[in-house]
């Protein structure tokens, strides 16, 4: 099939996520053969360095041997059981091997992450109505977060362009204020800020913590806002004034969980335990969609009871589906066979020098990481800079997503030291194109 004829036919037949579709009139489509490693393959033999992991999922590159071949093993076994009255061995074997790793008890299974997101705040107001405190169901939000586009959980997003369409949907929350550390004022340090951020959580939690089921927040890194990166302090701060004002921590680790921070999950730095932790993206490397939410014993115990409205009725005909949970299983034996998290230490402290020529650009400012997550925000840029960057990048065989003004990398862990060279090195002259063309009357930003 030719490439018009893919693209027109793309068009006409699929409605493209997170996109304005009247976009590609003027911006076509990018046609995807295959992928290898770190490299997305096009149709004309052009290819892309997959610099976002495919919105954050893939871990290990595209087409993972280890992870590819659990796959195809479980095939020819079990494709599919439905978890309701039954159960298989990948999904047992994986929720064991999570709660070791977490310190989290059972593990229940949804399809993506804002499934989990709704898994989470069902089972915290259903905790407390089951602990006969039903009149706590509300949550608390942070300032700049995003945990998803369904309706519960848009209701503790604070992202505009998500949200805005659909206030009338969305239930009324509280939003506190971020721990983002580039908010210094006064040579403060970025513990600073995070503390100046607790002290107005705990205000708030003192005056509403009666109506409050829980708070949930992104460790360490809100990523659709913009890769804001805060002082594990905060963490700590807001376990102790949740379990003092009785409200549940939920931790949304969707995008930051599996290494992407240092630890295998963000919270870990801070040396807590939340209450709800919530899983995806790179839970299957990639490979197939799979949600986790793991909960402590205290909270299952909760519901279990002889009443049968007690019990957590939630459910989604994938749930626990036997490939997905076989890729999973798949995804921790490499973390344990490579020690993935040592390793990865080592590359970001090469890479991270790699990539200073971007931080002394005159018109980067709060260049930044945490794990292998790096990010920079760009002064001056002129409306449309992300779709602006976005096309240069790409004909530099680069893909990256601005989210408005904010640039990052957070690429799978089997980049080379040679490909994060490139990757800096053709950034670099994106960035420099990007500026030097003209701007757009209007900005959206590409998340």
């Amino acid at each position: 099939m030719t490439q018009p004829d893919l693209l027109a036919r793309s068009l006409a037949a699929v409605w493209h996520p997170c996109t304005q579709m009247k976009r590609h009139e003027m911006l076509p489509l990018v046609p995807i053969t295959r992928g290898e490693g770190v490299w997305l393959h096009g149709q004309d033999g052009e290819r892309y360095l997959d610099a976002v992991s495919s919105w954050w999922v893939n871990l290990f590159g595209h087409g993972a041997p280890r992870i590819r071949q659990a796959i195809k093993d479980q095939l020819d076994t079990l494709e599919h059981v439905m978890l309701a009255g039954f159960t298989h061995e990948p999904v047992v074997r994986l929720s064991e091997r999570l709660a070791a790793l977490s310190g989290l008890g059972h593990a229940f299974y949804g399809s993506d992450g804002a499934s989990a997101t709704e898994i989470a705040l069902k089972m915290a107001a259903h905790y407390w109505k089951n602990r006969g405190h039903a009149g706590k169901h509300r949550y608390v939000y942070l300032e700049g977060s995003y945990h998803g586009e369904t309706v519960g959980a848009l209701a503790v997003t604070d992202v505009p362009v998500f949200r805005s369409a659909y206030a009338e949907l969305i239930g009324q929350h509280f939003c506190a204020p971020s721990p983002d550390a580039r908010r210094a004022a006064n040579g403060e340090s970025a513990e600073q800020v995070a503390l100046r951020a607790a002290a107005a959580l705990e205000t708030l939690l003192a005056s509403h913590h009666g109506e409050i089921a829980a708070f949930i927040l992104e460790p360490l890194v809100q990523g659709a806002s913009g890769m804001v990166m805060y002082h594990p302090c905060y963490l700590a701060e807001a376990r102790r004034l949740c379990s003092q004002y009785q409200v549940l921590l939920i931790a949304d680790e969707i995008a930051v969980g599996f290494g992407r921070t240092g630890s295998m999950f963000a919270y870990q730095q801070a040396g807590i335990t939340p209450d709800l932790l919530c899983l995806s993206k790179g839970i299957t490397g990639g490979f197939l969609p799979l949600a986790a939410v793991l909960c402590s014993d205290d909270i299952y115990a909760a519901f279990y009871h002889d009443d049968v409205s007690r019990g957590f009725l939630h459910s989604h005909s994938y749930t626990g589906n036997p490939l997905a949970c076989a890729a999973a299983n798949a995804v921790l034996d490499q973390f344990e066979a490579d020690d993935v998290l040592t390793s990865n230490r080592d590359k970001a402290q090469r890479w991270h020098a790699l990539f200073m020529p971007l931080a002394q650009h005159p018109q980067v400012q709060h260049f930044r990481r945490c794990g292998m997550i790096w990010a920079f925000e760009v002064q001056d840029a002129g409306n449309g800079f992300a779709l602006r960057l976005f096309q240069a990048a790409l004909a530099r065989g680069i893909l990256l997503r601005p989210i408005g003004n904010t640039v990052y990398f957070m690429p799978p862990y089997v980049l080379g030291d040679n490909e994060a060279n490139f990757l800096s090195e053709q950034t670099l002259a994106a960035l420099n194109a990007a500026l030097a063309t003209e701007a757009e009357p209007v900005d959206v930003p590409l998340a």
